[in-house]
């Protein structure tokens, strides 16, 4: 049930849209597990003229950037499992989008179960009923 918020530094397209979407959906489910069925992605692009690192547009750069910050239950995936995503989450984009900027975030967060839920329940209620 992970929800992944995406901004990345490119034109809309459909077909762009689509593969960011097969990506993140193949990453999230072979790498940390989570269940196709229930992963939702908000992807919204930003103008590489309007997307600043350094003092400096993207655009400017000729450069590519891209900030994924990923909701994940606390305790549902190892160190090695979110080391590995991010990896692979970066070489995707890169794939993607051509060269990035180094400024590109993937940003895992550990929510307790809790404080985290979906559809009225919490994760923590989902698991212990």
């Amino acid at each position: 049930m992970p929800i992944l918020d995406l901004k990345v530094s490119a034109a809309k397209t459909p077909a762009l849209t689509r593969d960011i979407a097969a990506l993140l959906l193949e990453l999230t489910a072979g790498i940390l597990g989570k269940r196709r069925d229930l992963t939702a992605i908000a992807i919204g692009y930003v103008d590489p003229d309007d997307w600043i690192v350094g003092g400096e547009p993207l655009s400017v750069r000729g450069r590519s950037s891209f900030y994924l910050e990923i909701k994940i239950t606390d305790e549902s995936n190892t160190w090695e499992e979110k080391a590995r995503y991010i990896r692979e989450v970066f070489a995707g984009f890169e794939r993607l989008l051509g060269e990035l900027h180094e400024e590109s975030y993937i940003h895992v967060h550990d929510v307790r179960a809790a404080a985290y839920g979906y559809g009225g329940f919490t994760q923590e209620r989902r698991r212990y009923g």
